[in-house]
């Protein structure tokens, strides 16, 4: 298990290095804006020492704008970011695609200038050993903030590019609702994905092996899936719908099922519980990550 930053937002780095050491565990998932404010090559010299893995760095993307020069800002910020990456020493660089621009109706070109954007930052990120994981966001958000918003779409655009350079990032909370997700997540694992879309078949149990310092892989390295994180979709959704996330095993969501079907696939990277929820955030956060954890072992595991 990885504990993404934003689950215990009310830590601030140091204590979230801590509070992981003290709760066993070693795997966390940052955000570049706490990042940059504590100092990017401080934050890596901090988890370094510390002995934790940097499981993942958000976000990269919004490459849809039509404005020449706003695109040109969009790259620029991305290969910041695909640069603090490296410095974490993190191979994963989650990129959230962008919505509609204001005005526009013209999903398509929305998508088509994402695969533009993909092809001209692949190689800059390949030459720092950064691999860009587009994450497909619910549906609801497609309007304003992602327009890839199922696996397949992301899957569509990822496979133009070479497996270990553009992969993609399983998200329960996104994906939970798709009746097509077990064949999705069969087609992301390439040739270790036999028997994922069979319910619970080809899973391996709690998943053995599997350590929070790489992202995952399948025997033949075709495997799409950079990143696998958990939120529990509860209801009724909040006002602006962003920080409605639920806590593992409060909501709707067949958290084993995923944990099975990514099994399945050879997946045997990190598994970062990613949580918006002010709720959590006003609580103490050893008593968050404690809680975590056990909601892990019980609905996950």
């Amino acid at each position: 298990m990885s504990i993404n930053q934003e689950t215990v937002r009310q830590w601030s780095l140091p204590d979230l290095v801590d509070g992981c050491l003290r709760a066993g565990v070693r795997g966390v998932g940052l955000w570049r804006a706490p990042v940059r404010q504590y100092g990017t090559a401080a934050a890596a010299r901090l988890v370094r020492d510390a002995g934790i893995a940097v499981t993942s760095l958000c976000r990269g993307g919004f490459f849809t704008a039509e404005d020449p020069g706003e695109r040109r800002t969009a790259l620029a910020d991305n290969r910041a970011a695909i640069e603090e990456a490296a410095v974490l020493g993190t191979a994963t660089l989650v990129l959230v695609s962008g919505g509609l621009p204001p005005g526009s109706r013209d999903l398509a070109g929305a998508r088509e200038r994402i695969a533009d954007a993909l092809a001209e930052l692949t190689p800059y990120a390949a030459e720092r050993g950064v691999r860009l994981a587009l994450e497909p966001l619910h549906p609801m958000y497609a309007a304003d903030r992602c327009v890839v918003s199922t696996l397949a779409q992301a899957l569509d655009l990822a496979e133009g590019f070479p497996a270990d350079r553009v992969g993609v990032v399983v998200d329960t909370y996104h994906l939970w609702w798709d009746d097509t997700v077990g064949t999705q997540l069969t087609r992301a694992g390439g040739t270790g994905g036999a028997g994922g879309a069979s319910g619970t078949g080809g899973a391996s149990g709690t998943g053995g092996t599997r350590g929070t310092g790489r992202t995952g892989a399948t025997g033949g390295g075709a495997s799409r899936i950079a990143a696998f994180q958990l939120a529990d979709w509860v209801t009724p959704l909040p006002a602006g719908v962003l920080l409605g996330r639920g806590q593992l095993g409060d909501g709707s969501v067949d958290l084993r099922w995923f944990r099975q079907q990514v099994d399945a696939t050879g997946y045997r990277g990190p598994i970062e519980v990613e949580i918006f929820n002010p709720a959590l955030w006003a609580r103490d956060g050893t008593e968050v990550l404690a809680e975590v954890v056990q909601r892990f072992t019980t609905h996950v595991c």
